[in-house]
């Protein structure tokens, strides 16, 4: 085809192109957010997870000093409770530290990400939470729970 062919031609089709796109590219950026952000707030759930673990066993490993020296292995519960936020508190994490049943740390986390693509569509963050739990000894054991 000759460039007067070209412009002789009826121009039923020019344009058309140009809508498909306008259809076509707000869903793939939706797609593309919900696959970036998606992934994002999957890895922020780990890392919540894995820090109120953390802090969880940070307040696990707060004995009681004075039963320690007696020979008696326990913990502490105020500074376990007290460990446990510190190690929230150093990773600039909010969190709740709560004593269930008495022998049982029980940390909860909450990190806000912001999103990448879903800002497009008014969704500016994403929150998610952790858990994590130790259980504490409270009952004074023979040798710290060592065998005979």
């Amino acid at each position: 085809m000759n460039l007067r062919q070209r412009l002789y031609e009826p121009a039923s089709e020019r344009g058309s192109i140009s809508s498909f796109l306008a259809v076509l590219v707000p869903g793939l950026l939706l797609i593309i957010g919900l696959a970036v952000d998606g992934g994002a707030k999957v890895a922020a759930t780990q890392r919540a997870n894995a820090i109120a673990d953390e802090a969880a066993r940070a307040g696990g490993q707060a004995l009681d000093i004075s039963a320690a020296l007696t020979g008696t292995v326990q913990v502490d519960s105020a500074a376990a409770m007290a460990a446990a936020q510190g190690y929230l508190d150093r990773n600039g994490v909010e969190g709740l530290v709560t004593l269930v049943d008495g022998d049982t740390l029980q940390v909860t986390t909450t990190i806000t990400e912001p999103t990448s693509f879903l800002g497009l569509v008014g969704i500016s963050s994403l929150t998610v939470e952790g858990s994590g739990t130790a259980d504490l000894i409270t009952v004074a054991g023979q040798n710290g729970g060592a065998g005979p």
